[in-house]
């Protein structure tokens, strides 16, 4: 390709959010050139669904685009697994010996379940596919025992949808009130507690193995004691997938190396998604492994792969869905400063995370997404809100948010 033209090509390596949403911003950009999604699993679909509608049968399919869209923007689906690339040559080796080639590579591989270091850790569960998810749904229900090590969104996520299906359930965390530093200690506590609600026993304790004994599993706890259990689910986070890149001599460090743009160290590759590590000012920041963080990384790779910049970063945002309640953070809830509360533990609940100048640093909230969406753009504006409007539940921050201008105004 030379060079300061545009790719003619581009094959991207992994069709989850990051993959897919950069092939489709390639299109919004106007890109006219071959774009092939090369996915183990072929069709792309989406990843949140798998611990929540999708566990429980109550979507088909998690589908990223309707099946047509595919087709009408000339975008092709390769089912198949990279096994090899070639930077210098834009190939990339398949599993079987096929062959792709393209101008540019997107590497958008995600990550693969964290182990635990179990002598009967091939015991576990772990749930990062939707084959992962098609096995452990068929393992829950009625007179069912689940036992899962890891309270953190998967893992409570998880625990909502198998006491749905009539699964006994305990979860085990080595901390008492997980979700502390993306959330705020008062809501995660109110998180915390629907478990119990819902009949879900939770546990705050240390796994150190797991054992099969007379076909019955047992995890082995810290302090001595043994909970019996049908299955057991590991949700302790995931690794980045840098093996093709690493093999292929890109720069790694818990991550594929990459600058705003989703530029890796060779030219012709680039990376998005839960893979990535960023390089700024000098410095590496730590990887998020957000379905919002996933898409917009993808979305500033494509940029950078036509040479335009990439998109502002966004104040960072997820959420979590557990027992009918949809809870949503925004920014930065371990920020210093000071925590104002408004409402009470519920729907409509919310916390705000203010800095020592009045401006917000976080906010996270319970069924309250307008309010959250109108936080978010408080933490962009940056402008300092008084601790009586964040409290009060009548006052509405959309109106906040009219009444102040932009950094640049």
């Amino acid at each position: 390709m030379p060079s300061g033209s545009l790719p003619r090509s581009v094959v991207v390596i992994g069709a989850g959010p990051a993959g897919f949403s950069a092939a489709a911003e390639l299109r919004r950009r106007g890109y006219q050139g071959a774009i092939q999604l090369l996915d183990p699993a072929g069709m792309p679909y989406d990843r949140p669904p798998l611990s929540k509608d999708y566990l429980t049968g109550g979507l088909a399919f998690p589908a990223l685009a309707e099946p047509g869209w595919y087709g009408s923007n000339a975008v092709e689906v390769v089912p198949g697994t990279a096994v090899k690339l070639d930077p210098d040559n834009g190939s990339v080796t398949l599993a079987g010996g096929g062959e792709l080639r393209a101008d540019v590579l997107l590497l958008a591989t995600g990550g693969v379940a964290r182990t635990l270091p179990f002598t009967g850790s091939d015991l576990l569960h772990t749930l990062r596919s939707r084959s992962d998810a098609d096995l452990l749904r068929s393992r829950l229900g009625p007179d069912k025992q689940l036992v899962i090590i890891g309270a953190g969104l998967i893992g409570a996520e998880v625990a909502s949808s198998a006491a749905s299906l009539g699964t006994a359930v305990v979860l085990i965390d080595p901390v008492p009130v997980p979700l502390v530093p993306a959330v705020g200690p008062e809501l995660a506590a109110y998180l915390h507690s629907l478990h119990e609600t819902a009949g879900v026993r939770t546990l705050t304790g240390l796994p150190i193995d797991v054992v099969r004994a007379n076909g019955a599993l047992s995890v082995l706890m810290e302090d001595g004691s043994a909970l019996p259990a049908d299955t057991v689910l590991a949700a302790v986070g995931m690794v980045p997938d840098t093996t093709l890149a690493a093999a292929a001599g890109l720069g790694v460090d818990d991550g594929v190396l990459v600058d705003a743009a989703g530029r890796t160290s060779h030219p012709r590759v680039f990376a998005a998604g839960d893979a990535v590590r960023r390089s700024s000012n000098g410095g590496l920041q730590r990887r998020t492994e957000h379905w919002d963080a996933a898409v917009r990384s993808g979305q500033a790779a494509a940029a950078g792969i036509l040479g335009e910049e990439p998109p502002e970063d966004a104040v960072p945002w997820f959420w979590t869905d557990r027992y009918g309640m949809h809870a949503e953070a925004v920014g930065n809830m371990s920020a210093s400063g000071t925590t104002v509360e408004r409402g009470s533990p519920g729907p409509g609940y919310m916390v705000f995370r203010q800095k020592p100048d009045g401006t917000l640093a976080g906010a996270a909230g319970i069924n309250a997404g307008n309010s959250l969406r109108a936080a978010r753009r408080l933490i962009t504006l940056g402008k300092p809100v008084e601790a009586a409007d964040l409290s009060n539940p009548d006052a509405d921050l959309r109106r906040l948010l009219r009444a102040r201008p932009s950094k640049t105004d």
